[in-house]
């Protein structure tokens, strides 16, 4: 039903993006990424709960792809819902939606990370909280030298619209930044679960 759910705001999304060239870019990594775990779905299989922390971020990744992170319209948004600007709340200057996937991209896939060093890697104890941290953060830069380089390729509005940097000449250290502090914070909520369970 997830899955299902999914593939509905995709379908959605992927009608009339606010540029298809973009879109069709942004969308590269999914389909890679969707290819392949169903060609290794006979050898390792997300959990349901892990399944649903992926679809989560594909979702955001989908509304990202659609607008451009750049130029999500989540201030309208909050406007229509709440009568308040989200940037003026906390004294923003710029679009932060692609910080927010950044960030959903440790806090959301290192558990499905880790359940992969569980099942195949056989990894215990510190290592499997370990891992999924230094992959998340290695994975992060090689998507930041991905993004250099698309831009470096394409060029012109293109270029700038896939690397989103709006101005912040650290906006990829901010990124990596962001992408770890969700890793750690999974890690830290899943070690704290575990140890919960084992006392009770």
């Amino acid at each position: 039903m997830a899955l299902g759910a999914y593939l509905l705001l995709w379908v959605a999304l992927a009608i009339a993006p606010s540029y298809r060239q973009d879109w069709l870019l942004e969308n590269l990594l999914v389909l890679v990424f969707g290819l392949t775990l169903w060609s290794i779905r006979h050898w390792f299989r997300l959990s349901d709960g892990a399944l649903l922390l992926v679809l989560a971020f594909l979702s955001l990744h989908a509304i990202g792809a659609h607008y451009t992170y750049a130029e999500v319209p989540y201030e309208r948004w909050s406007q229509a819902l709440t009568g308040h600007s989200l940037n003026a709340w906390f004294g923003w200057e710029r679009n932060q939606f692609d910080r927010l996937v950044h960030f959903s991209y440790g806090l959301l896939l290192a558990v499905p990370m880790r359940e992969f060093f569980l099942k195949i890697v056989e990894v215990r104890g510190f290592w499997s909280y370990f891992l999924p941290m230094d992959i998340t953060l290695s994975t992060s830069a090689l998507f930041e030298l991905f993004e250099w380089g698309a831009a470096e390729w394409f060029g012109g509005d293109l270029g700038m619209a896939y690397l989103g940097t709006q101005g912040d000449v650290w906006d990829a250290h901010k990124d990596m930044a962001l992408a770890a502090l969700g890793a750690v914070l999974a890690m830290c909520l899943c070690a704290g679960w575990h140890a919960w369970r084992r006392r009770s």
